[in-house]
């Protein structure tokens, strides 16, 4: 297998003040009502004290949820987020936040994914999860509402992953799970932080046969990160990673009667998905003064990707069509500069200022071959597309006296697409003619908040901003013609979002958020065609987005403590519009709803850990509700809301330096056959892809300190 050559990667935000090398241990359980994030205003602050909607979910909740192989285990019991599990590796996960996302036939739209600082996400908004560590990671942020519109170009949120760098003595842990289906899970991992360096090493290898027919997977992943202090004002940060997916078989949606019969896809064409990804980067903050610090970033990648396509044989003869095998090799690369300033104005006031410019770019060269029984045949596409993006921002943050504060702030973008085709045959008939092209989005989206802190205990915050969302390459490689070549007539589009929230402390170890929100978008992007695993998109004109988020967690007591959480949201196509094309072309009348939302979902868990003679015992309940997904724009069926029942229990030992670790979980309890997530607007009635049944995770943890 081809191993390309990888460079660097480096953050924008600075991830831990200077002079820092280790975070504390865990804390108590009531401590976890208030994580310090840094999303908001790109500095050190506490999630209550954020004037915006951000969860924080950390290191101890990762490691109880699951195999650590997906972000659907831990995004599930964060307001406002909509994870669905396709148990599909050759597809990802969907994530969709306040309704951004959810149209999205594979990877992620419509969410700024950012990993130890560096982008996950390519400038044109397309982002991967696969390539996210659970295993090291130590920290998930998740930003909703008007101040994610300050990340750039995504409409719905920002999901942020930190690498864990808590070993305060050098340890190191082996993990390992099993499962049923042929699941298995093994790691090494390796922590230590010294007086100038601090290090993290990650290696995990993961396998599984899949429970429907046609769905193996392996994947194996590296994440390393060395963070290095030059002097008390200067720290450098390298960070490697690589995930390489050998193998993920495509056991594609299913029609109606073949899910609630049991019946498995035809997979006549071998659909799959190879994919090698590795990046390095580095990361250098530098402390200019006592209160003005500069964060430079610059990362290198590269993704190869080969992947077979459900698209019949006949199908793909005539010389337009671009074939059933996809083919390319992407180079992608960026750099950051941002500079932080905070002075004390009179009566103990606050001033931040922080301020950037980001530049973003990917070459790839991709080909498209045909399809016959899942071997590669001629050539049907050969292209060169490049996207960059070129990006400024600056944000303020104004503390007016001791109650009350503004945040104001404004980015500039400005995404470029360029494509070169190189397969060209005027002899055919049709002819194929020359599909190179280039096209440009621009926008310059504000955004404006203000909070006041009521009481110690009670903070409320009110924001407003605009933000925009551009066509991936993929949805714009493809017209409803068949043709390929730039679909040039996909417009950006364009959103305005209002949030007002509060936070609230109560009765010593209980907290309540609360989000409203409104958000309008014109030009909505929508799967137009969805057909053999390839889509088309076209505007929709005008939809909307409200609603409300809600959550709890709380101490109940010295055992026991809680999590809730619940969304509410009214997502809806404000305008008529024609779905699909020809013979297939739908009516979409006004008020319908948008596919692949749910309208209600919620996650509650009661979790137990004892102390005295019970120490080392653990266990709790989980109970996930997610609402009807409907299918497609006509809304003429929809995956049932289902309610899932998920248990775990855990013990914990220490012998000398060694602490050891086991968990049991036993998820869908109660065995329900349900629709996991959609595939929207899926031309062959496909919609639907099964969740598993009830099955099962036993995972072992060995950790040696050594002192």
């Amino acid at each position: 297998m081809k191993t390309p050559c990888i460079l660097g990667s480096l953050s924008i935000t600075a991830l831990t003040s200077i002079g820092c090398h280790a975070q504390a241990p865990a804390a108590p359980a009531t401590a976890q009502l208030d994580p310090v994030i840094i999303s908001v205003e790109r500095s050190r602050q506490t999630t209550f004290d954020a004037p915006a909607a951000i969860s924080a979910v950390m290191r101890e909740t990762i490691e109880a949820a699951g195999p650590q192989v997906n972000l659907s285990e831990v995004l599930n019991r964060v307001p406002g987020v909509t994870v669905l599990n396709r148990q599909n590796y050759a597809q990802d996960l969907q994530l969709s936040i306040r309704g951004f996302g959810a149209r999205s036939t594979f990877g992620i739209r419509g969410v700024r994914l950012i990993v130890d600082g560096i982008p996950a996400t390519m400038p044109d908004g397309q982002g991967q999860a696969s390539n996210i560590t659970l295993t090291s990671a130590g920290r998930i942020e998740v930003l909703r509402g008007p101040m994610a519109q300050l990340y750039g170009n995504a409409a719905g949120g920002v999901v942020q992953v930190f690498t864990d760098m808590e070993a305060q003595q050098p340890t190191t842990t082996v993990t390992g799970s099993i499962g049923p289906y042929g699941q298995s899970k093994v790691g090494l991992k390796f922590g230590a932080a010294g007086p100038s360096d601090a290090v993290s090493l990650d290696a995990s290898t993961f396998r599984t046969d899949g429970f429907r027919e046609h769905s193996e997977a392996r994947r194996d992943q590296i994440n390393a990160k060395w963070q290095h202090d030059f002097t008390a004002d200067s720290r450098v940060s390298l960070v490697v990673n690589s995930i390489d997916q050998p193998v993920a078989l495509d056991p594609l949606g299913l029609t109606r009667a073949q899910w609630e019969q049991g019946l498995p896809a035809v997979t006549i064409q071998d659909p799959r998905k190879t994919v090698l990804q590795q990046q390095v980067g580095a990361v250098l903050e530098q402390r200019l003064g006592d209160s003005t610090q500069l964060t430079a970033r610059v990362y290198f990648g590269r993704r190869d990707l080969d992947n077979a396509l459900s698209i019949p044989l006949l199908v793909q003869q005539p010389p337009t069509h671009s074939g059933g095998i996809v083919v390319f090799s992407r180079d992608y690369q960026g750099l950051g500069l941002q500079l932080s300033h905070s002075t004390t104005l009179d009566n103990g006031r606050a001033l931040r200022l922080v301020g950037g410019l980001e530049a973003d770019a990917s070459d790839e060269d991709r080909q498209g071959y045909i399809n016959d029984r899942g071997v590669r045949g001629a050539l049907k596409r050969d292209e060169r597309n490049r996207v960059d993006n070129r990006d400024a921002f600056v944000q303020a943050s104004l503390d007016i006296d001791a109650e009350w504060s503004a945040t104001a702030g404004v980015r500039s973008s400005h995404v470029r697409f360029r494509s070169d085709d190189y397969f060209i045959t005027p002899g055919t008939v049709p002819p194929n003619p020359d599909d190179s092209g280039s096209l440009s989005y621009s926008a310059t989206n504000p955004v404006l908040g203000i909070s006041w802190r009521a009481a110690p205990t009670l903070n409320v915050y009110a924001n407003a901003g605009q933000g925009f969302e551009t066509p991936t390459f993929t949805e714009l490689s493809y017209r409803s013609n068949g043709l390929t070549g730039l679909n040039v007539d996909l417009k950006a589009s364009k959103s305005r979002h209002l949030e007002l929230g509060t936070k609230w402390k109560y009765a010593g170890a209980q907290r309540l958020d609360v989000a409203l929100f409104d958000i309008a978008t014109r030009d909505e992007i929508v799967v137009d065609t969805n057909a053999g695993g390839r889509a088309t998109f076209k505007n929709a004109g005008n939809t909307s987005r409200r609603g409300i988020e809600l959550s709890h967690l709380g101490q109940l007591g010295d055992s026991l403590h809680s999590t809730l959480s619940l969304t509410a949201l009214r997502a809806r196509f404000d305008e008529a519009f024609v779905s699909g094309s020809g013979a297939a072309a739908v009516n979409v009348p006004a008020g319908n709803k948008l596919p692949g939302t749910p309208e209600r979902s919620a996650f509650a868990e009661l979790a137990w850990a004892p102390g005295g003679a019970w120490a080392g015992v653990n266990g709790g309940v989980e109970v996930v509700y997610t609402g009807k997904l409907y299918v497609n724009d006509a809304n003429t069926d929809a995956a049932p809301a289902t309610t899932v029942l998920n248990l775990r229990a855990g013990l914990q030992q220490t012998v000398g330096e060694w602490q050891f670790s086991q968990l049991l979980r036993v998820d869908n309890v109660t065995d329900r056959n349900y629709s996991g997530s959609v595939i929207v607007n899926e031309a062959n009635s496909r919609f639907f892809e099964p969740a598993m049944p009830r099955n099962w995770l036993v995972a072992l943890k060995a950790r040696y300190e050594f002192r």
